[in-house]
This record gives C-alpha cells, structure tokens and sequence, in this order.
C-alpha cells in the first residue's frame, strides 16, 4: 500500500480567533493564505489545555491532560503512550521533529526517529506548579508583564534564532527526503516557537503593521476587581501590579505579535518552496498548540478558556478531504487519529483510551455532534478547571469558581455569564450533567497534587551532586557528512543531487 507523505506545521501561542477563514484578510500572511485557500478549514478548533506542554502531549496522543498527566510545562509525558508518530512510524513511516514540542523527562523523542534541534525549553522538572501553595508565584519562570512594557524591534532574539534553526533545519531535510536515500513514506513535524511572547520582531515585519486597524483588543482592560476568579489569578501569577501598561504598551505588543505572524509566514513560505522545488507531493496540517488573550479584556499569554487563549487555528490540505470552511468546534486531540486516518493506519488498539476522533469524515460533509472537552491544571490555577465547548455553547467549571455559561454566537466576547440566568437553567443542567459524567473533579485534583509532590521531590533530588541533563542533545555524525575518505566521490555528487542529471 502506497502511503501519502505528510508535512506538519505547528506554531506557538497563535490566537484562533485571528484565523476565522484562514488568516484575517488584514494579516500579512501570503503562503498562509494560499494553503488555507486548498485546506479544510476548522473555524472552531480548541486547545486540549491552553498551555504549551499539556496542549502538545494532547495533539501528540489525542489525549487530554488528565489522560496523559501531561499536566503543566513540567509534566512528564510518559514514554508509554502512543503518539502520532509512533503509529506512523510503526506502519513504516520515516519520523522528524524539526523544533519544539516540549518534551518533559528523559524521552525527548516519543515515537520521532530523528530529531534535528533542541527544544528551547527546560525537559526537566523546574517549573513544577503547586497546589500546596495557592497564591505563590515563581518569580523566575512564571510569565510577567516585561513581555508587554518591553514590546518592540529586535533583528536577533532567543526565539528568532532559534526559529531560523528549524525553518534551516526543515528545508534541509526537505532536500535530503527528495534525493531518495530511503524509500519510505515520511511525516516530518516542523514547530516553530512565534508567535509566542515576547513580543519582539525584525523591523521588517513590524514595518508591515505600521498602519494597522487591529492595535488595540476589542473588549478594553476590565478592572480587577470585576474580573472572574480565575482571570483574578492570572492576573496575580503574571504580577501585574508591578507593571504600568500603558495603550502604547498594547499597541506595540499587538503590533509585535503580528509581525511575527508574518515571519512565520516567510518561514512557513521557505519550507513550502522546497517541497514543490523538490516535486514532493505531502498532505500538510497546520495548527497552534494554544493562543494568546492579546490584552482582550487586560488579560495576556494563555491559562484561560476564554476565546483568544483557549481557541487555535488548524488546516488541513489533504485529497481525500473538501477545501472548505468547517464551524463545528473539533479540538487538538483531533491531530493524532486525523493524521493516522489519512494514512491509513489503524489505531484500533489504543481507541478504547483515546478521546480525539478523526476530522477526515467532516472534511467529506459528515456532521459531527460531541462536545470538545478542555482541561487546565497548571499555573494561575489552585484547582483543576474543565470546560465543554457545545454547539454554541460554553461551559466551564471548577470547585473554586462559580460555573460560566457562555452563549458564543450572541456574545463572542465572553462577557455575559448566563449560569445563573433562569432562561437558560437548562442548558446549564444539560452541559453541568455531560461534564459531570465526563469528570470527577475531586478526583482530577488528587492526581495533580500526588504529580506535582512527587515532582518537587525528584527535581530537588536530582539537583544535587552530579546533575544528567535531560536536554534534548541533536547528534552531528560530522564524519558521515559532505565528502570523507570511506566515500566514492563519484556516486556522492550523484547521490546527493536533485534532480538527477542526465
């Protein structure tokens, strides 16, 4: 059986909303919009978890957090559950990770056969939260407002160098894919660390968003002391009472933020070049692991299951799915049995344990029903949150919190909590009894404090005497490279040319 090349594009911390067709019309995001114009596209596609770690182990497995107990940025992800890319590559695909993916503990592969960069984050378990200590914040790993106050031009930074790696890294091995060394189908995942804060960019990007419409949020800073509970936190964990944020501060972090949308875009660009360069045919997959309030509301970064933070883009170009817009809300977790689906890979073993469904029949006009199941129980939450996305429906829920009900098609901002509205008391007990048959909350909180005891332990062990990074280190075969003596110089110019000369 012939199976199709798959090429998969993710990025950090990009707002969904910012994409309700594709990119907005006013972003400056060419290949982004030629893919969009030949991908199915999913208007309402939710995050499994709005942080980076629990969102990536959910898009790798199709499992929620409270599955994997990927539950925060220093999670372990265990090396026992089945990505993406261990079907794959078990049904015979070639497997490459070019960029981040957030592994935490000492598997940083997961089912990929090669890796090409480091991650840019820690693997170990530092950034445990706890719960034990409501109200603490980690001064030197939890976000601040420094990201907004020092919004601005940059031509170098940790996250663009890092990101020129992976684009370099993808292209090259775009190239050597197409010389033919091996035979195999391939799934290479390119994953890029921008949009993410800070928000910094190269002029020549932020030259692109000079005149703008789009600098300031729709909905203006709310006071804190008519913020919801959990945006309360948020607020706390990200110490703004020790930041002044002015509109200018807002203006230039917006600005930032879509400047790198269209770095990204030029990378994004490149790799896809080289794939019709090099006459490679591959089903691509485009999608974020969380989004970004964007100062809707005064509120930054993620953490929260309102529309910025918790919504994300994804596109899928594949022949056997329609081009098209899809509205029915999906969810990362959807990625794994998707792209598997697509392949013709069975993952019939593992499906009694895995939420995600495949979006392949939405994309040939089925009409799908279940709800979208979202988690939070990381930083800036003193208890496990859950939420339901229905229809047009949002419910959330949490021991700490009054419940939030959501009408998203007359109130896309969030802003009118309808739980204690007697018109809509029966939907809240609908949504309240699916959550509650999906969630045993007491229970959920149990297992992320034995998680976080256990990992503060550990970590401070482990940091005593001789300390073994976890660290993904990539390996150079330096002697396997370009010409060496072991080499027929002959069939080496032949072999790593493309095309092939005559």
């Amino acid at each position: 059986m012939s199976r199709p090349n798959i090429l998969i594009l993710m990025v950090d911390q990009l707002n969904g909303t910012l994409f309700p067709d594709g990119p907005a019309e006013w972003l400056h995001a060419p290949n982004l919009k030629a893919l969009a114009a030949r991908s199915t596209r999913f208007r309402n596609t939710y995050t499994a978890s709005p942080l980076c770690a629990p969102g990536r182990a959910a898009f790798m497995s199709g499992q929620l957090p409270s599955a994997t107990g990927v539950y925060d940025n220093a999670a372990e992800f265990p090396s026992s559950v089945p990505t993406y890319a261990h079907h794959l590559r078990r049904a015979g695909y070639q497997t490459c990770l070019s960029g981040k993916m957030h592994f935490v503990g000492p598997d940083q592969l997961h089912g990929f056969e090669e890796r090409l960069t480091t991650d840019i984050y820690p693997a170990d378990f530092g950034w445990t939260p706890d719960y034990r200590k409501p109200g603490e914040r980690i001064d030197w790993w939890y976000h601040n407002m420094g990201s907004v106050t020092g919004a601005g031009v940059a031509e170098i930074s940790n996250q663009m160098e890092y990101d020129d790696e992976v684009a370099f890294n993808a292209t090259r091995k775009l190239y050597d894919l197409s010389r033919g060394a091996d035979d195999r189908p391939w799934c290479l995942t390119v994953s890029f660390t921008h949009p993410h804060d800070p928000y910094v960019a190269r002029k020549k990007y932020w030259d692109l968003y000079e005149h703008c419409d789009h600098l300031l949020p729709e909905v203006p800073a709310i006071p804190y002391e008519d913020q919801d509970p959990h945006s309360k936190r948020i607020f706390d964990a990200n110490d703004w009472r020790s930041f002044d944020i002015t509109e200018e501060n807002i203006r230039r972090s917006r600005r930032a933020y879509f400047a790198n949308i269209s770095y990204l875009d030029d990378k994004i660009g490149e790799i896809l070049q080289t794939l019709d360069d090099t006459q490679q045919e591959a089903i691509i997959l485009f999608v974020s692991d969380h989004g970004d309030m964007l100062g809707e509301r005064g509120l930054w970064f993620k953490m929260s299951f309102f529309e910025g933070s918790a919504r994300v883009p994804l596109m899928i170009s594949a022949p056997q799915m329609a081009p098209g817009l899809q509205t029915t809300p999906v969810s990362n977790i959807d990625v794994c049995p998707t792209l598997c689906d697509l392949a013709g890979v069975s993952m019939e073993e593992v499906m009694p344990w895995t939420t995600g469904q495949s979006l392949v029949p939405m994309g040939q006009g089925v009409e799908r029903t279940e709800p979208v199941a979202i988690e939070y129980a990381a930083e800036a939450s003193y208890a496990p949150m859950v939420s339901l996305r229905y229809g047009k429906w949002k419910y959330n829920r949490c021991t700490l919190d009054p419940d939030q009900l959501f009408d998203l098609e007359a109130d896309p901002h969030e802003l009118t909590n309808l739980a204690d509205h007697p018109a809509h008391r029966g939907t809240l007990t609908q949504l309240k009894a699916k959550s509650e048959a999906r969630w045993d909350l007491g229970a959920f909180d149990a297992d992320v404090r034995k998680s976080q005891a256990r990992r503060w332990v550990v970590y401070d062990a482990l940091r005593q005497g001789g300390y073994y990074p976890w660290d993904y280190q990539p390996l150079r075969a330096a002697s396997e490279q370009y010409m060496r003596n072991h080499m027929d110089l002959n069939v080496l110019e032949e072999s790593k040319r493309f095309p092939r000369g005559d």
